[in-house]
Formats: C-alpha cells, structure tokens, sequence
C-alpha cells in the first residue's frame, strides 16, 4: 500500500525540520489546502461556504463535462460575486489556452471577484502574458492573480519562465497526474519517477517569491497514505495541497501547520538569541543545538504564520 511503502521515511515534524516557505505580499494568508470543486455542482459550490479549507478552487476545466461547461461558468461567477466565502481565496480553474472556452472564461471571471485565475498545462512564459493582457482588457482588479499548474514536460522545463514571466503571477500548482502520463512514467506512492521535475518547480517558486502547492492525492480510500503524502510535501518545501474532497481539509491543514511544540521551540531560540546580542554573541546553544541569525529569522517567520492561521480560522 501506499501507507508501508512510505512509513519508514519518518516524514514527521521536529522542531528542526520545519521551514517556513517564501512569504511575500503576494500571499494573503495560509495556504495549506486547496479544494477543488466542480463548477457544475451548484451543492458542492455551497458547502465551500462551510468547510475549512485556505483555498477554494472553482473548476471550469477536467472537472466539468463539455456540454455543460457555458453552465458551469456562469454558476461558478454567480456564486463569487455572491459572496459569502469569507476570507478565503477563492479562484477558477479555467479551461486551457487554445480551447473554445478559454478566452470567454478569462473575459467572465476576471470581474467576478475571484483572487485568482488557475491556468492549467502552462508551457510558455507567453501563455501567461497572454492571459494577463486579456484579464486586463477584460477589467480585471490589478491585485487578481494568475496560478500556474505545471503538468507536461514542457512546462516543467519552462518553470522558471513562467515563474518570472508577470508581476500577477502568485503560485505555481504541481500537476502529478498529467505529468506521470506526460513523462511515461509509473504512479509511485514515493513519487520518484517526478521528483526532479518537483524540485525544478519548487526552485522556481522560491526563487520568484511564490507560493507552490502539491498535487492532490488520488486514493480517498486510504487515509493513512494521504497523510503520508502531506508529511513529504511538507518535507519537500510546499506551502500546502491541493484536495479533491472536503474529508482531506483537516489533515492537509494540520500537516503544513507548525505545530504548538514548534512554536514552543521558536520562542525559546529566539529569546536565547536575544538575550546572546546582548552579551555581544551572534551565536548561542539552545538544548545543545546551534543557533544563529538565519534559525531566529525562520522562527520568527513560523510564529507570524500561526497567528495568520488563527486569523483566518477565526474568520472563517
């Protein structure tokens, strides 16, 4: 199973391992879990309204058959400029570039009030200026942001491009489903076959100051090696993941969260460090491990992050 093949790898929290992501003003708040919803599900657009997920994503492309795809837009922007989803993100998956429904997607949501649109199978640098100039005709807020999913090869060679390609860009999205097809490759539960192409991605963002998101897990069947997955996403550098069902919420919630002995941890370096400046050290011990600037530096980042999730959970 997908759980005994991973366990062994101890993909657990210590109060070393975990590091914060990249913050920057392009990220609103915690963005440790994604759902998918399909736009042609009036139910399910309604119960977003209730779950605990960071980030709701509306889906306009695999999601939603193509004889109901028209439908489906107009419910999903309806839905937006209707409110009521709090202080989450809420965004939309739109259907790919060179699709007939691509551009009237762009022209539709980008007054909806969504934060972001989610382009899918992303290639090019060109794709997302593209798309740019048109949420711009189309009267998009200049604080909407555009999403990459990166899930064919090409995209994952073009990362970096695409990564720098416009200021609107927020985050990239892992695609492992499409992108094992793309590579010929086997579905491993330790997903080896893409680990290159993941950490190519997980350059980009970091070093463009976005955020990245891990591709959903497929099994809903098999709770244990969904959790699993979290703990190596978290291991790997993401900032959350992306969800098929509202069951997943609560463990992708709690795995890319610090947990109260990190923050423990982080005030106690951090008041050992202030207190070693002021005996005129840059360096100090606490319970025998090295501590300097850059561990305080990422301390301090981890406590910010928890009180932005007790801000948003409280909102919402």
């Amino acid at each position: 199973s997908q759980s005994s093949i991973l366990s062994s790898q101890k993909l657990y929290k210590t109060k070393t391992d975990f590091t914060m992501s990249n913050q920057t003003n392009k990220k609103k708040g915690p963005r440790r879990s994604a759902l998918y919803m399909p736009g042609s599900n009036q139910r399910a657009l309604e119960k977003g309204k209730e779950v605990l997920a960071d980030i709701l994503i509306m889906d306009l492309e695999d999601g939603v058959a193509p004889k109901v795809k028209e439908e489906a837009r107009s419910r999903v922007v309806k839905m937006i400029s209707g409110g009521g989803y709090g202080n989450r993100e809420v965004g939309v998956r739109i259907n790919g570039a060179g699709t007939s429904w691509h551009e009237e997607d762009i022209a539709n949501i980008a007054s909806s009030g969504a934060d972001m649109i989610v382009l899918p199978k992303t290639e090019s640098p060109e794709t997302v200026k593209k798309v740019a100039q048109l949420m711009k005709k189309s009267g998009s807020p200049p604080e909407m942001q555009i999403w990459c999913m990166i899930e064919t090869a090409r995209g994952v060679l073009e990362v970096n491009a695409i990564a720098s390609s416009h200021p609107r860009l927020g985050a990239l999205l892992i695609g492992s489903a499409d992108l094992t097809k793309d590579l010929h490759a086997k579905h491993l539960p330790d997903r080896l076959p893409l680990m290159t192409s993941i950490q190519l991605c997980l350059l980009a963002s970091r070093a463009n100051g976005l955020s990245i998101l891990d591709s959903p897990f497929f099994d809903l069947s098999d709770d244990k090696g969904f959790l699993i997955s979290c703990e190596q996403g978290r291991s790997l550098g993401f900032d959350g993941k992306t969800l098929l069902h509202p069951k997943t919420i609560s463990g992708a919630n709690e795995a890319f969260s610090p947990s109260k002995e990190d923050i423990i941890w982080a005030h106690k370096i951090t008041e050992a460090y202030d207190m070693a400046l002021t005996e005129g050290k840059a360096v100090t011990l606490v319970d025998g491990q090295l501590v300097e600037e850059l561990h305080v530096t990422e301390a301090k980042r981890l406590v910010a992050f928890s009180k932005k999730i007790e801000l948003l959970e409280k909102q919402n």
